[in-house]
Formats: C-alpha cells, sequence, structure tokens
C-alpha cells in the first residue's frame, strides 16, 4: 500500500479543528494586547460608519462582527458589494467610514482591490487575516493577525474561530474593555465539545441519504447557521439552505415537511428566545428538528447536541456554536463516502475580481 492511499480520509481537516483550543488560548495569550492596541488607535477617530467585507467563511465572520457592532456599540453596519467598485467602478465616500475586510488568506483580488479603494475614498481600513504579509494586509492602514497557524485543509475551521475570537476582542476593544476575561473559558470549553465527537459521529447517521437541508437561527446564531450550511455543502455537497428564523417564515416555511432535515441553531439568550416561534411553528409541521442549543431545547427536539453555554455571554456562544457543526459536516461526508479534505472545485485561494 502506498503512503498515499493509507492517509485516513479527512485526517488534515480533522487535525485543524482538533487545534481550535490552542489557537483560541494562544490568540487570547497574544493577540489580545495587540488587538485592543488597533481598536483604541481606530475608535480615536470616531467613525460614523462601519462596511464589512468577506468572502465564504470569512463573510459569515464579518456578519457576525456586524451583529456585535450594531448590539454592543450601536454602529450603523453594512456588508459591502464588492462588485460596485471591482466591476462597475464606483467611487463611494467613505469619508469617516471604517472598513473591515476579514479573509483567511488575505489573498483574494477582489478584497484588495475594493479595500485599496475604499482607503483612496477616505475610509479607515482594517485587515483581519491570518497572513500578516498577505495583500490585503500591506493594503490596508491596520491589521489584525488572528494566529490560526498554517491553514491545509479547504474547508476553514480554525481560522473562523480565531476570526470569530479575534473580531469579539477587536469591538470590545472599540469600547475600552478588554474582552479577554469574559472569553477566557472558551478553550476549555472547545475542548469539551471536540471530545464528544461519538455524539456528532451517531447524530451523522441521519443524514447521509439527505437530499437537502434546512438551517435557521436569529441574532447571534444566524452566522452559525449560514456557516455550517457552507461547511455542509462544501464538504458533502449536500444543498443547505441557511435563514434568519424571521425569513424562513416569510415563504421558504413552505418546504419543511416531515421529511426535511432541519438544523437549528439556539443560543442561550435572546436570539433563542427570539427563534422560539420559529421552532414552534417546525414542530407543528412535523420537521425533523435537530437542535443544537440548550438542554431543554435539545429536548424538545427530534434529537441534537446540548451546548456548554452556562455563564457564557450570548455574543461569545457562535465560536463554540459552531464546533459541532464543523464536526457534523465532516462526519457526514465521511458516512457518504467523500473526503472532506478534496472538496471537488475547490482552491484554498479564491481568485475572485
Amino acid at each position: 500500500m502506498s503512503a498515499t492511499s493509507s492517509v485516513r480520509p479527512g485526517h488534515v481537516m480533522s487535525g485543524e479543528m482538533a487545534e481550535q483550543p490552542a489557537v483560541l488560548r494562544r490568540l487570547l495569550a497574544e493577540g489580545a494586547a495587540p488587538i485592543r492596541a488597533v481598536a483604541e488607535r481606530i475608535a480615536a477617530r470616531q467613525p460614523r460608519f462601519v462596511l464589512l467585507t468577506g468572502r465564504g467563511t470569512s463573510d459569515n465572520a464579518a456578519l457576525y462582527a456586524k451583529y456585535l457592532l450594531e448590539i454592543q456599540l450601536g454602529k450603523p453596519c453594512g456588508l459591502t458589494s464588492m462588485s460596485t467598485t471591482t466591476a462597475y467602478e464606483a467611487k463611494p465616500d467613505l469619508t469617516d467610514c471604517l472598513v473591515i475586510a476579514v479573509s483567511q488568506s488575505g489573498g483574494s483580488p477582489d478584497l484588495v482591490a475594493s479595500t485599496t479603494t475604499a482607503r483612496e475614498a477616505g475610509a479607515t481600513t482594517l485587515a483581519v487575516t491570518n497572513n500578516p504579509e498577505s495583500p490585503l494586509a500591506l493594503a490596508s492602514e491596520f491589521h489584525i493577525d488572528v494566529l490560526a497557524g498554517p491553514e491545509k485543509a479547504l474547508p476553514a475551521t480554525k481560522t473562523y474561530t480565531a476570526e470569530l475570537l479575534a473580531l469579539y476582542l477587536f469591538v470590545e476593544g472599540l469600547r475600552g474593555g478588554d474582552g479577554a476575561g469574559a472569553a477566557h473559558r472558551l478553550p476549555e470549553l472547545a475542548e469539551g465539545i471536540l471530545a464528544r465527537h461519538e455524539e456528532i459521529r451517531q447524530l451523522a447517521a441521519r443524514y447521509r441519504f439527505a437530499e437537502r437541508m434546512v438551517l435557521t437561527s436569529r441574532g447571534y446564531g444566524y452566522p452559525t447557521a449560514k456557516e455550517a450550511a457552507l461547511k455542509l455543502m462544501e464538504t458533502s455537497y449536500i444543498p443547505a439552505l441557511s435563514y434568519s428564523g424571521a425569513d424562513l417564515l416569510h415563504g421558504p416555511l413552505a418546504m419543511v415537511d416531515n421529511v426535511s432535515p432541519v438544523i437549528a441553531i439556539v443560543t442561550d439568550g435572546r436570539g433563542g428566545k427570539a427563534l422560539q416561534p420559529v421552532l414552534d411553528r417546525l414542530r407543528d409541521r412535523g420537521a425533523d428538528l435537530v437542535v443544537f442549543g440548550p438542554k431543554a431545547q435539545v429536548d424538545a427536539a427530534s434529537a441534537g447536541f446540548v451546548l456548554p453555554t452556562d455563564g457564557v455571554p450570548e455574543e461569545l456562544q457562535p465560536i463554540l456554536e459552531i464546533i459541532p457543526l464543523q464536526l457534523l459536516a465532516y462526519e457526514v461526508t465521511l458516512a457518504r463516502g467523500q473526503d472532506p479534505d478534496a472538496p471537488r472545485a475547490l482552491a484554498k485561494v479564491t481568485e475572485t475580481r
């Protein structure tokens, strides 16, 4: 047997998922102070508006930052449409605006181009990447290194949770806080979730023959639903549709029936309470409802995974929520006879323009 054929499918993705507690510890120990320093310098400029830019997984991290900035700081925020500047050559006035570009590699040409345009248009620009020498980092006035270490698997895992934590620390810095104190339990809790891998393996069996899936959440959990759907699609190729719970009720609920798998991410807090009417409607429709959230919600569903959220602020729970869903995508892919390390038609750096 050759060395190549003896390699276990998914070993790269598995190894990088397992690194997440160490990455979170490193970011808290080595990254918190530099992030706070950047935040203080940007806060002194008093930006009136924030624009966030990203693609794929990093776009979901940017959406998480949008919730943080709007809820914690009351800052108006938007997610950019990069084609307005890269394809249509629009010339926006971004005076007194903060533009945050989030990218694992920092190498996508459209991110670099839109950030360069934003800086020329008067914006304060911040790159959040895993590569301080990347073109995006060099194009931006400020940079935050998420310190995740080299990521070789095509499905991003450790860089996503690192981006979330880095963005949380940055927003806390903008409001004059530290952030590291509230986050100090995250590495230990992440280890506990990873140790429950067998629970996820058993849960994955119900999706082996799924033809489509629906994921839903509200508030801070909505970026988790979008990221989990992305992971399922890029690894197992299952069409996975993600909706805010409110949007799900505005039409898409009609496609849910008693054979439609639905995954609900229920944050322990206001987002989870806002999702409750959606969960009730899904149960009324007889949906195969699987919940990732507090024990009471899991017990009321068809199945689920209890998240260790006691005492964890709602805004930090997405860093824990996504880990079992990463494991789920991994296990579903293996159960369907595919290799999560080798998604078809994908490259680590996507050359969008």
